[in-house]
């Protein structure tokens, strides 16, 4: 083989192991941060992983709301109206947050089905619900007693 091809074969072979290590990393951290969603039907099905960091959402159920004495600590649950999952959220909620309220949360599960919540995030407008939480809906068919920002719709 001629020297100068030999050497135009190495630098070409150089270059396509630099871009396949480039790309390999760049996968591996797209895969370590991306955060799935679920709803609480497959949560209480046990379709979402339990060491991973998860974003789930729905309405939050009337009466659930149950706030801690002595902490920021609160617990709630989150219905799409097929199935419910406990959220237990440290820290202060957001201005917006509230019973009949559509929500997503971030987190990871515990053994018991619950979500440890690090982040919650509420509709931030009279007409706005996440879209993930409203296709939730959609498919469990309680997107009826949802309507325009309010629970109960039309009666």
């Amino acid at each position: 083989m001629n020297p100068i091809r030999k050497k135009r074969l190495f630098i070409i072979l150089a270059i396509l192991a630099g871009v396949g290590i480039a790309l390999a990393l760049a996968l591996s951290a797209l895969q370590q941060n991306i955060n799935l969603f679920y709803t609480p039907t497959q949560i209480a099905n046990g379709e979402a992983p339990q060491d991973t960091r998860i974003r789930a959402g729905g309405l939050v159920e009337e009466g659930s709301v149950q706030r801690s004495g002595d902490s920021l600590q609160t617990d709630f649950v989150v219905t799409d109206g097929v199935k419910s999952v406990t959220i237990r959220y440290s820290g202060i909620l957001p201005d917006l947050f509230r019973e009949g309220q559509g929500i997503v949360a971030m987190g990871k599960l515990d053994g018991h089905g619950m979500l440890i919540a690090d982040e919650v995030l509420a509709k931030h407008d009279e007409n706005y619900m996440p879209p993930e939480v409203m296709q939730a809906l959609e498919q469990s068919g309680m997107n009826k007693h949802y309507e325009n920002g309010k629970t109960g719709g039309a009666q």
